[in-house]
């Protein structure tokens, strides 16, 4: 009986996990740019614990090229569809969504640290779990041209790949099979998300 739960725990060849995984992680991640519901911080980490057990010594490499282009191209091709809601007399289905996924007191905070730090702050916004929106909308309203948005989200995307790859590599090296790394960075990565809005909340109570 043990011996079979290892076989059916152990993952496709290494073959198949780059014909498939690669591809799916671009996707998904580049999804979740222009979405911002699925959690592609834990794709990202889930998989870089595949490839921490992979023989490849760049394996490692393509998951965080992968990662970070598709986070980069999501992330330009909603601010593009934001900026022409902006344009628009009408506004746009994405520019609503993203300012519904705005809380006001963020948009409020992202604003003041767009006009003292300028798009560095994007670098930032990407690290913290739900900060991302609230300064792309500021970018947004404040006329931000596409080219200096990119210039900023280049760097912003490269530091987000990293972390959370980091984060897998983390899992990837404290247990000895692969799919104990992923539950331990997916579980890892869904607390740090969730974290920020836990103590808002907590934060919110003692106030009243």
């Amino acid at each position: 009986m043990i011996e079979f739960l290892r076989e059916t725990a152990r993952l496709p060849a290494e073959s198949t996990q780059q014909a498939v995984g690669y591809p799916s992680l671009f996707l998904l991640v580049a999804l979740g740019a222009l979405v911002p519901v699925v959690p592609t911080g834990a794709l990202v980490s889930s998989a870089a614990v595949v490839a921490f057990h992979q023989s490849s010594p760049f394996s490692l490499l393509v998951v965080f090229a992968v990662a970070s282009s598709a986070a980069f191209l999501g992330d330009i091709s909603l601010y593009w569809l934001g900026q022409r809601g902006v344009r628009s007399n009408h506004g746009s289905r994405w520019l609503r969504t993203i300012r519904d996924r705005a809380a006001p007191e963020r948009l409020e905070q992202a604003q003041q640290k767009l006009d003292e730090h300028g798009a560095t702050v994007l670098v930032l916004s990407r690290l913290v779990p739900a900060g991302r929106i609230p300064v792309m909308l500021a970018c947004l309203l404040g006329r931000m041209e596409l080219r200096r948005f990119a210039r900023g989200d280049v760097p912003a995307c490269l530091a987000w790949a990293a972390t959370y790859q980091l984060i897998g590599i983390l899992g990837g090296s404290l247990f000895p099979e692969p799919w104990q790394g992923v539950v331990a960075a997916v579980g890892l990565t869904l607390l740090i998300s969730g974290a920020p809005a836990v103590w808002r909340r907590t934060r919110a109570r003692w106030a009243r």
